[in-house]
């Protein structure tokens, strides 16, 4: 069974939502049968690529409401953080282009690293206050510290068009799925769950989804068979 989640690296939900699936995986009965892709998905595509900025002004902006009131929704966003002991600044980090992080995804997707790299680049993001856009040296540091190979890295780095249609193909996608937000599970291709819904809520949406793909067999009649053994005689000859 497949699971694929779109996400965005700025996306403090899908941080937390990568979590508490995993927290719901982990008690899956038949997780050792379940594949995982994270797929592309940018907040803000049109943000220039050698620019970054605070992240409390910019969801003052975004929302129109007060800095202290974005300050406090990241303070509340922290909090839920920690309840799965996830470090999170609640200030001092900043937003930026993710296009080249998610390149970069996709490389570590052919790789078999692609979990291990999103980790890394959520906790750069969302636990550093080290920039992690606008910087190839950066994110070099980050893909390695990951396991990735420094050359590989910096190749994809170096040529834009590297991994950029894998990227584009899947906004195409969520946007034909009717995904406008992030995070956003789509399981076995049958069923979606929007959000950083509870581990409960993604427990759910497993067991169904493996409900309906080994569906019960009704049976409704017995008659004149053949098995290993031959055919059954009928009664009479």
């Amino acid at each position: 069974m497949r699971v694929e989640i779109w996400t965005d690296i700025n996306c403090p939900f899908c941080y937390l939502g990568k979590a508490r699936f995993e927290e719901a995986l982990t008690e899956f009965a038949h997780r050792d049968d379940v594949e995982v892709v994270h797929r592309s998905f940018e907040l803000d595509p049109t943000l220039p690529a050698d620019e970054s900025g605070p992240v409390v002004a910019e969801i003052a902006r975004k929302y129109g409401i007060s800095e202290a009131q974005a300050a406090a929704n990241e303070r509340g966003i922290g909090a839920q953080a920690a309840e799965y002991g996830l470090p999170y600044l609640t200030e001092g980090r900043d937003y930026g282009n993710s296009f080249d992080m998610h390149r970069l995804l996709h490389h570590a997707l052919a790789l078999g690293a692609q979990d291990a790299l999103l980790d890394a680049f959520y906790r750069a993001n969302f636990a550093d206050e080290r920039s992690l856009f606008g910087d190839h040296e950066r994110l070099v540091e980050v893909a390695v510290a990951a396991g990735l190979d420094e050359a590989g890295v910096r190749a994809v780095l170096a040529d834009p068009s590297a991994y950029a249609d894998d990227v584009r193909a899947d906004e195409q996608e969520a946007a034909q799925l009717g995904a406008n937000g992030v995070p956003f599970f789509v399981i076995d291709r049958k069923y979606g769950v929007s959000g950083a819904q509870p581990a409960a809520v993604f427990a759910q949406a497993l067991n169904q989804a493996w409900a309906d793909r080994v569906p019960a067999v009704q049976m409704v009649g017995d008659g004149d068979a053949c098995g290993p053994d031959g055919c059954e005689v009928p009664a009479g000859n």
